[in-house]
């Protein structure tokens, strides 16, 4: 979607428009559902929480500002909700400790990420919890979504040196904290 539709649309929704709310749903659904989804790394609960978000940004319609980008406000929503759906599960297994004493580790150790499903629930791990917000987006929208350093700029409404700036500070990051694979 190119940046002055989104815009239009965004005024339109700022002021109740049904209709451009529906289009921004239909044209986003989908980027955000993905984006979550590697948050949370279950399809379902990854639906619930992406229909969260469309109820919440109609909810806060008023506030919108047509001159941000859609998804940005789209995935800090998101990301919102996922980082609730973590801490509520964080408080079940603390008290569930409390009742049957078991020795939960809240992640791996090196030793026991050795193939490539847990190297990938090493660096989605990595990614969800010391990633900063914008480098997190950039890079799921990168690298989980293959989109181009152009559309990622268009999406976010940023430059494409500064895509390429979180990619490569995302990276940076990800490989000091993975330096034992390296």
């Amino acid at each position: 979607m190119n940046t002055d539709l989104e815009k239009t649309l965004l005024i339109r929704l700022k002021d109740g428009d049904k209709n451009a709310f529906k289009t921004l749903f239909y044209n986003y659904y989908n980027n955000v559902l993905g984006f979550v989804n590697y948050k949370v790394l279950d399809m379902d609960l990854a639906n619930d929480i992406t229909q969260e978000t469309f109820i919440r940004i109609w909810k806060s319609h008023p506030s919108i500002r047509p001159d941000k980008s859609f998804f940005s406000f789209a995935a800090r929503i998101s990301s919102n909700l996922c980082n609730d759906h973590f801490r509520h599960l964080k408080v079940r297994t603390r008290n569930k400790d409390k009742i049957v004493n078991s020795n939960y580790q809240d992640s791996p150790s090196p030793e026991l990420i050795n193939d490539e499903i847990e190297l990938k629930k090493r660096i989605n791990y990595l990614v969800n919890t010391i990633l900063p917000e914008k480098c997190q987006t950039i890079f799921i929208l990168s690298r989980i979504e293959h989109k181009k350093n152009k559309e990622i700029a268009q999406i976010l409404n940023i430059s494409i040196r500064t895509v390429e700036n979180q990619i490569y500070r995302s990276l940076k990051i990800l490989k000091k904290h993975l330096k034992e694979y390296f």
